[in-house]
């Protein structure tokens, strides 16, 4: 699933395309938008939202987007075409055509239009934006804390408490907190769970210039595997202890997602291993 850091970039480049364009063509390939036209409007801009995105249209229009797991825009011109295609045609979901350029979802899991005025009702219920204008930490504090036996990772991926952070980060802030994923929040002292939101919002504003995202200090263009803690490298040796990186799942089983630690720098509750 894209991180914040991902979204954010991803709302950089649509709105350098897009923002003061007239629409030329609108093309929704979901069936609930399938008459909608906006073409002859001009676009406002595009912003990141945690891991959603708006598109505000004149006359009071937003496209909401979500990435889900495997969506993405990708954005062309004629002087830049989109590096990679997004996918085969049949997995579009929506075209935006300016004079200039052309903005196109493919996979989007979650694609609506909004009244401006009403976003929050859609919205409303994400927690403090860690890219965003509205970043709290008390606030971001306090919501992971009001279930204080709920394990470190689910508490983290809750966008309700938080909103940006992904499979990646969370695994990421884990380690970084010395705390096994699923050891209650309620149990990471106050002054380590304040240096953990300070870690997650620095690395979070790290990264979302970057498209080789990196969480330990490696320089950049060293080996990619070196670029991360834990995320991804089962079975490899933990860059600072040198025991090997494991997984295990958490979370409902129809829902249940994996989680990467290393046992020796992560002390706390460990997982049933397969």
């Amino acid at each position: 699933m894209p991180e914040g850091d991902t979204v954010w970039y991803t709302a950089r480049r649509l709105h350098g395309m897009l923002a003061g364009q007239a629409l030329t063509r609108t093309d929704f390939r979901v069936p609930r938008l399938a008459t909608a036209d906006l073409s002859g409007r001009r676009a406002l801009e595009a912003v990141p939202r945690g891991k959603h995105i708006l598109i505000r249209v004149e006359s009071g229009v937003t496209i909401h987007s979500h990435l889900g797991m495997e969506g993405a825009w990708r954005v062309s011109t004629p002087e830049r075409p989109a590096r990679g295609g997004g996918g085969p045609s049949h997995q579009i979901r929506v075209v935006l055509a300016t004079a200039t350029g052309t903005a196109t979802g493919y996979r989007l899991p979650l694609l609506e239009l909004l009244r401006t005025d009403e976003e929050s009702a859609a919205l409303g219920h994400l927690g403090p934006d860690l890219l965003g204008p509205d970043w709290d930490a008390h606030e971001a504090r306090q919501r992971l804390l009001a279930e204080p036996d709920r394990p470190l990772v689910e508490a983290l991926l809750d966008q309700r408490n938080l909103a940006g952070i992904g499979n990646v980060y969370a695994a990421e802030l884990c380690f970084l907190a010395g705390r096994s994923p699923w050891s209650p929040v309620g149990e990471l002292p106050p002054p380590r769970l304040e240096k953990l939101l300070a870690a997650a919002r620095n690395l979070l504003d790290a990264n979302k210039e970057r498209l080789d995202r990196r969480t330990t200090q490696a320089p950049a263009g060293s080996d990619r595997d070196r670029a991360l803690w834990v995320y991804g490298r089962t079975h490899r040796p933990c860059h600072r202890c040198g025991n090997r990186v494991r997984t295990g799942t958490h979370g409902p089983p129809d829902r249940s997602r994996t989680a990467f630690y290393c046992p020796r720098c992560q002390p706390g509750p460990q997982p049933k291993q397969p």
